[in-house]
């Protein structure tokens, strides 16, 4: 299959975050088929039950291909139509685990050796796939990891700060609101002054931004609310420290503020010769530690559509990351 092909084969496979298992599956059995003529090796690395991390090498790998094989949901199909693949995953990362595997299919043709792939579970959610991967290095020197830029590379990426916000108060009749405490009202004031606050800026990643992404709480229209609940993501520009002290300190005494997940900013690798950009969402290279190498960062595909019923990738930049992969691992590999 050519790159478009492969692309839209890996989209009709539905692999939302912890169903991993079918698009692992074919993986394994795609670089399989590449390795079995060029004495590569290909293992199945479990995660969790029924959820495994894919990785293919030829000789040590010095440099190694990796993105993530979970997608956000809902799933639908592949389409394409003369200039995109359009379906879930089609950006966000089908189209790049393609445009690197036959980028790796080049290099396997040419003899190329000391490269990977590493595919992994789980970064749509707590990149359970890169923590894991980061306890079972292999030597690796650089790690190029694929998301949408539009095949620029990224000089940083943003990390995130996520909360769960919970406040209580004290049920009471609705037409009599002083015998009560709402819990909304208090939720409703914290999250006002989260969302006012003043948070740092990086001369290259720009402001910390916050989301402000589920609100949940109360009981009946008629009934002051005890219980109410909101889930905010703050996209870091710095390690998060600072950052956190500021929203405790917005939030005060007046809720539970509780941290779910915190990855830090990154400024990554550039290398002469390529457009670059920089990007405010979050990826698996801080769970990768400095393990797997000096991170790269670059893919084909916009992030404005990731995420979205409108998710596209344009077949130029399919067929422009099959070469941009090829020649990163041949660059890094002369380094």
């Amino acid at each position: 299959m050519d790159v478009i092909a492969l692309t839209r084969a890996l989209v009709d496979i539905e692999s939302i975050t912890d169903n991993e298992a079918a698009v692992g599956e074919y993986l394994f059995q795609t670089l399989r088929a590449v390795a079995a003529t060029s004495r590569g090796k290909v293992e199945k690395l479990e995660v969790a039950p029924n959820r495994y991390n894919v990785l293919a090498t030829w000789g040590t790998p010095i440099v190694t291909l990796s993105t993530h094989m979970d997608t956000v949901p809902p799933f639908f199909p592949s389409r394409e139509d003369d200039e995109n693949v359009w379906g879930r995953g089609a950006c966000d990362t089908k189209g790049i685990i393609a445009s690197m595997i036959k980028a790796a299919e080049r290099l396997v043709a040419a003899n190329t050796h000391n490269f990977g792939l590493l595919f992994v579970v789980g970064e749509e959610r707590n990149s359970a796939g890169a923590y894991a991967a980061s306890q079972d290095p292999r030597g690796c020197k650089f790690i190029i990891n694929g998301e949408p830029t539009s095949n620029r590379l990224a000089l940083g990426s943003k990390g995130c700060l996520r909360y769960e916000v919970i406040a209580h108060g004290r049920m009471a009749h609705s037409a009599y609101p002083e015998l009560g405490d709402s819990a909304i009202n208090k939720l409703i004031d914290v999250l006002r002054d989260l969302r006012d606050a003043s948070y740092p800026v990086d001369s290259t990643l720009g402001p910390a931004t916050i989301n402000i992404g589920t609100i949940t709480g109360g009981r009946a229209p008629n009934i002051i609310p005890d219980y109410a609940k909101a889930e905010v993501m703050i996209r870091l520009v710095d390690r998060g420290d600072s950052t956190a002290e500021i929203a405790v300190k917005a939030a005060g005494d007046r809720v539970e503020i509780n941290e779910v997940l915190r990855i830090p900013a990154v400024h990554l690798g550039k290398l002469d010769g390529y457009p670059t950009t920089v990007v405010a969402y979050t990826t698996d290279i801080p769970a990768f530690g400095a393990t797997w190498g000096q991170p790269f960062l670059i893919g084909p595909g916009t992030i404005h559509v990731a995420h979205t019923t409108e998710e596209r990738v344009p077949k130029a930049e399919l067929n422009q990351a099959v070469d941009i992969y090829e020649s990163l691992v041949r660059r890094l590999l002369a380094a």
